[in-house]
C-alpha cells in the first residue's frame, strides 16, 4: 500500500490553503490535508481532510501572552482544551495513517511534533526574516525546506545551511497568462489574510484618477449610504478567479501576499505593491526585492492619500511588464511536486526490510 503524504494548513488568509490544493491534486500519491477549516470549503481539498480544533485564544493576535514560553517555541498557550485536542489529532492521524511524510504550511510547533513522532518532514519557508530560535529548529528538524517563491525574491539574512536546505518553488499558482488587450482600467485586490480595503479611500483614489476605471476585488469595509461613489470605482467582492479579472488590466494595485504577487506575476501586469504589517517582515521583505528588481512600484507606509495616486499611477504605468513576467515558471507546480514524488520514495526505499536509516544515512546489515 502506498504511503499517504500529509499537509497542514495554516488558517491565516487563503494562500497556505491554496497551495496545499495545489500541491494535493497534483500528487500522485494520497493526499490528507490537515487544518482548522472553519472557514474553508473542505469540499474543494484534494482528497480527505482532518479538521482540527481551533487554537486561537480570545482576542487572538499571534501572541500567547506567555512569559515563560521556551525559547524553541512561537505559539504555546497553557490551559488551552483547543490545542491539545489539535495536537492529539494530528499525532492520532499520523498513528493511524504512517504518512512517509508530511509538508507543514507553517507552523514551528507542527514541526516539532512531527519530528517528535519520528514523520520526515518539508517545512515551508516564507519570505522575511526568519533567523529567530524557534524558526530554525523548525529548519534544522525538517529533511527538506520549500521556498513558495523564486529565489529571485528571496531577501534577508539567513544561514548558508538553510539556503541550501531550500527548494524554491516558484509562484505555484504563476503560469503565464495568454497575452490579452488591456483596457487601461485599474484592478485592487485585497486578499483574505488582512484587513482589506476602505470604501471612502478607494473613492478618493477613483476620484483623484478619473480618467481610469478602478475595479476592486476582496473585501471593503464601510457603506456606500454616506458617500457619493464615484461612476469608475466597481466593487466585486470575494472572487474565485482573481486571473480572470486581472487580463484586461493596465495596473494592479495590492498587497505582498504569496497569492496576490502570483497573480500578477502570472498575468505579467505592472504592479504597485503595498506590502501589509506581517510577522518577520514576510510582505515587506517581498515588496523590497520585488522594487530593487524594478519589477513593482512599492508604498511601505499604507494605502496612500488621494493626492498621491495621480503620480503612483504614472509611475507603475512606466513599468516594463516583462519584468515581473519573469518571475513567472511555467513548470513549478510539476518540478515541485516531482522533487516532493523523489523526496518521498527515497524515504520509503530507506525503510525497506533489510535497512535502516542512521544520521550517516543508509546502513545496510
Amino acid at each position: 500500500m502506498t504511503r499517504p503524504i500529509g499537509i497542514y494548513v495554516h488558517h491565516q488568509g487563503a494562500g497556505h490553503w491554496q497551495r496545499a490544493c495545489m500541491i494535493g491534486r497534483a500528487l500522485d500519491r494520497p493526499c490528507t490535508l490537515i487544518g482548522t477549516f472553519s472557514e474553508r470549503d473542505p469540499g474543494n481539498a484534494p482528497g480527505p481532510f482532518v479538521d482540527l480544533p481551533d487554537d486561537r485564544i480570545a482576542g487572538f493576535d499571534g501572541d500567547d501572552r506567555e512569559v515563560d514560553r521556551p525559547t524553541s517555541l512561537h505559539y504555546a498557550p497553557l490551559g488551552h482544551s483547543g490545542i491539545r485536542a489539535r495536537m492529539a489529532r494530528i499525532a492520532a492521524w499520523i498513528a493511524e495513517a504512517d504518512p512517509v511524510l508530511v509538508i507543514v504550511d507553517v507552523s514551528v510547533e507542527v514541526a516539532l511534533l512531527c519530528r517528535l513522532l519520528s514523520v520526515p518532514t518539508l517545512v515551508v519557508r516564507l519570505a522575511g526574516t526568519r533567523t529567530d530560535l524557534p524558526h530554525l529548529e523548525a529548519f534544522r528538524s525538517a529533511r527538506r525546506l520549500i521556498a513558495p517563491f523564486p529565489a529571485a525574491l528571496d531577501g534577508g539574512e539567513m544561514p548558508d545551511w538553510v539556503r541550501a536546505k531550500t527548494l524554491f518553488s516558484g509562484f505555484l499558482g504563476a503560469a503565464p497568462a495568454p497575452a490579452a488587450a488591456e483596457d487601461g482600467r485599474i484592478v485592487v485586490v485585497f486578499g483574505q489574510g488582512g484587513e482589506g480595503g476602505r470604501l471612502a479611500l478607494l473613492a478618493d483614489a477613483a476620484d483623484a484618477v478619473p480618467d481610469r476605471a478602478w475595479h476592486v476585488l476582496g473585501p471593503v469595509h464601510g457603506t456606500s449610504a454616506a458617500l457619493s461613489l464615484p461612476a469608475n470605482l466597481h466593487l466585486h467582492g470575494w472572487v474565485t478567479d482573481v486571473g480572470a479579472h486581472l487580463v484586461a488590466a493596465s495596473l494592479v494595485v495590492g498587497g505582498g501576499g504569496d497569492g496576490v504577487v502570483a497573480a500578477v506575476v502570472g498575468a505579467a501586469k505592472r504592479f504597485i505593491c503595498l506590502p501589509e504589517p506581517r510577522p518577520y517582515d514576510e510582505q515587506a521583505a517581498k515588496a523590497e526585492a520585488l522594487a530593487l528588481l524594478g519589477a513593482a512600484v512599492v508604498v511601505s507606509d499604507g494605502w496612500p492619500a488621494a493626492a498621491e495616486w495621480p503620480d503612483l499611477v504614472r509611475r507603475g504605468l512606466a513599468l516594463d511588464p516583462a519584468m515581473i513576467a519573469g518571475l513567472a515558471e511555467p513548470d513549478a507546480l510539476t518540478r515541485t511536486v516531482s522533487e516532493i514524488e523523489a523526496m518521498a520514495q527515497e524515504i520509503e526505499d530507506r525503510r525497506r526490510p533489510g535497512t535502516w536509516t542512521s544520521s550517516e544515512g543508509l546502513v545496510r546489515r
